[in-house]
């Protein structure tokens, strides 16, 4: 089984690009309408990130890959 986890790497360089866009995580995840909690969350790696807006919020800051069915 893998792990379901955001790598702890994957977070840090995440954190890292919202740094050099000068954005804080509250401000990042108001424009992208979700809650500050669940981003801090992901970013520390408390969420499995498999669905719903802890999956989104991943995605959005390109720690997960996004999945799109045609």
């Amino acid at each position: 089984m893998h792990a379901t986890y955001a790598p702890e790497q994957a977070c840090q360089a995440a954190r890292k690009r919202l740094e050099l866009r000068g954005i804080s995580v509250k401000d990042f995840a108001i424009e992208n309408d979700l809650h500050p909690s669940t981003v801090y969350a992901v970013l520390n790696g408390q969420k499995k990130c498999l669905r719903g807006a802890a999956h989104r919020a991943a995605v959005l800051l390109g720690i997960k890959a996004s999945e799109t069915t045609n």
